[in-house]
């Protein structure tokens, strides 16, 4: 590497999971020169899936899921400027603005600025009590705030994707009165399969969660600490607590106010590089190319974030490489764990495989002609080790002996003929 670039600065644009692991990764990779990591959280970085889970559960302090502990930072000569906000890009420059007006140059800069939770337009919702969205550690700690002082913790969620389940589920833990508010026909209708769908609607149902779909919530009325919900159909819940997970708005403000290619995120190569060649972008807040699947997709998952990270550091350091990984994903819920790998959008048959000595322990899989594209594993890690497997290396699949579970579930089972 060029001694030239042991006074260059390289400036990181969010530290959650794709800034500090890109961060560390430079290091490794042997760049010399300055790493400059901004973030408008005051906290230490932190794991964000504990969020929804253990972390809204138990009563441990943010600082007990740290990415790296503060010493990492001090020693890879990495440094953290927690708390503050970045307002502006000028590529002429090559510099960075802050809020406090102050200018922070850079060579090389990475856009790490993932994504804020989606606050419908719904009326009233600006003046509703004890609303929250989940995205950060904040938001949970004002949950946890909430919930303890709340006298009949009658939880409403809007919003049936993975984490509004998660957070019925952590709640339903924890005693509340739950109720998750779908607006589509049935809950993760975007991300997977009715079959899916269903499964874990009865899950909820269950555990004594009150599960609605088609359910468009209008209108939210307040009366001191109590709201009541009110949906399109005329239909209507009391809450004491509103959790809103409606989804994401990709942070790409900043991205395109500096003149960059915007498309369902921020538009990079396989390097993570911008058309800026000074400029990188990773995470939830990229649009990419993926070559297993040779089209450009825009993930919000940690195994992406990590991913990119290390390929956009090796290419900052000058390293051949590209980004060329199968996506992963996993949500816990209660005792269930779902492992899934690969992308589904697009298949044209399901399979569902059900092993015989555990009812909560199957397996769907996805597939376009005869094209495996996706595994949805629950509690099942050899079905995901599997799919993962045939995924990578295009395996061909007998449908028939996959659907059987009288088969074995050996590779050699299952690879056709």
């Amino acid at each position: 590497m060029s001694t030239d670039l042991a006074n260059s600065t390289c400036v990181v644009i969010g530290a959650s999971h794709a800034g500090v692991n890109l961060a560390f990764a430079l290091r490794r990779e042997g760049w010399p020169g300055e790493v400059i990591l901004f973030d408008t959280d005051p906290e230490l970085p932190y794991h964000r899936p504990p969020l929804s889970k253990t972390y809204l559960t138990n009563e441990d302090g943010i600082e007990d899921h740290a990415l790296k502990p503060t010493e990492s930072y001090e020693k890879e000569k990495i440094t953290l400027r927690l708390g503050t906000t970045v307002s502006a890009i000028n590529r002429a420059e090559k510099s960075i603005t802050l809020s406090d007006g102050s200018i922070q140059a850079y060579d090389k800069l990475v856009i790490a600025t993932g994504a804020r939770p989606l606050i419908p337009p719904i009326s009233g919702i600006d003046s509703a009590s004890n609303l929250f969205p989940l995205r950060t550690a904040e938001d949970v700690n004002n949950i946890r705030d909430a919930f303890r002082t709340s006298e009949c913790k009658r939880v409403v969620v809007i919003g049936g994707g993975y984490i509004g389940l998660e957070i019925a589920a952590s709640l339903k833990k924890l005693g509340a009165a739950v109720t998750i508010l779908e607006r589509e026909e049935r809950l993760l209708a975007r991300v997977t399969s009715p079959e899916m769908s269903d499964f874990f609607h009865q899950l909820h149902s269950e555990q004594g969660v009150n599960v609605s779909a088609n359910k468009d919530v209008s209108t939210i009325e307040s009366n001191d600490s109590q709201n009541t919900v009110k949906c399109a159909d005329g239909s209507h819940y009391l809450a004491d607590i509103i959790v809103v997970g409606c989804g994401i708005r990709v942070n790409t403000d900043l991205a395109e106010k500096a003149g960059l290619d915007i498309e369902n995120g921020i538009r990079v190569d396989a390097t993570a590089r911008t058309e800026d060649k000074n400029i990188y972008a990773i995470g939830d807040c990229t649009f990419h190319h993926n070559p297993h699947y040779d089209r450009f997709v825009r993930l919000e998952s940690v195994q992406n974030a990590v991913d990119q990270a290390k390929v956009a550091a090796a290419a900052i350091a000058g390293k051949d490489t590209i980004y060329d990984s199968i996506p992963w994903f996993w949500s816990d819920q209660y005792d269930i764990k779902l492992q899934m790998v690969g992308l589904s959008t697009g298949y044209e048959e399901v399979l569902v495989r059900k092993e015989e000595d555990d009812a909560t322990r199957f397996s769907v899989w996805y597939f376009k002609g005869d094209t495996l594209l996706a595994v949805d594993a629950v509690n099942n890690g050899k079905a995901y080790v599997l799919g993962m497997k045939f995924i990578k290396i295009n395996q061909k699949v007998d449908k028939t002996k996959l659907a059987d579970s009288t088969v074995d579930f050996k590779p050699t089972n299952l690879v056709a003929q």
